[in-house]
Order: C-alpha cells, then sequence, then structure tokens
C-alpha cells in the first residue's frame, strides 16, 4: 500500500479502491470466490489486461487473494480476504444510494451527452 498519509481517511480509501473498475470486481467478489473467466464476464467493458492489473493491485494491497491451484487445464480463483470484506461492507452504502438514485443519475443532462 505504500505511503498513503493524508489528513482525510477518503483519500486512503480512494487510494486503494479508486477508479471504476475495483469497487465493481469486489462486488462480485464479494458473495465468494471467483475465477479469473468468471470474473471477465460479470465486469462488462473491462479489458483483459484491465482486469488483470486491478486485480494484481487489490492483490498487493491485500484485499484480494489470488489462489492457483497449479493443475491443468490451469484453475485459478480470486477471493475477498477479511480485511477486502471490511471495503466492501464500507463499499455498499455507496452501492445502496447508487440503487436509490439510478433514475435520477441516468436522467440527468450530464449522462445524457456521456
Amino acid at each position: 500500500m505504500g505511503n498513503r498519509s493524508s489528513s482525510c481517511g477518503l483519500d486512503v480509501a480512494l487510494s486503494v479502491v479508486g477508479g471504476k473498475w475495483k469497487p465493481i470486481v469486489l462486488f462480485h467478489l464479494y458473495g465468494g470466490p471467483r475465477r479469473f473467466g468468471e470474473l471477465k464476464r460479470l465486469v462488462s467493458g473491462i479489458s483483459e489486461k484491465v482486469l488483470i492489473q486491478q486485480l494484481r493491485e487489490l492483490a498487493e494491497d491485500g484485499i484480494i487473494l489470488r489462489c492457483d491451484y497449479r493443475e491443468i487445464p490451469p484453475r485459478v480463483e480470486y477471493q475477498m480476504t477479511e480485511f477486502g470484506r471490511t471495503l466492501a461492507q464500507a463499499l455498499m452504502p455507496l452501492c445502496a444510494w447508487g440503487d436509490a438514485n439510478r433514475q435520477r443519475i441516468e436522467n440527468s443532462p450530464r449522462q445524457e451527452v456521456a
């Protein structure tokens, strides 16, 4: 995680989970272990390269574990650590806010331009 000293805990949290893809990956891992291909299908719109990078960073930060079963054909699963589960739980109110305000946000003028 490096040196993440800041006066605001939000800076620290966003340095771990910031960006578009990591919270979505965590959402899909919250229910249990997932294989790479399964995550690729679930996180629609992400490239394979970016998914690999995001998973690597989450693993380096201790948020998820990469479990390589050393089998043929190769089988690798990703699962959340207990530390990662605390982060996912902190993101749940944000998810609920998004669900509650989905229609308003999708109908905003800013979304129409995108």
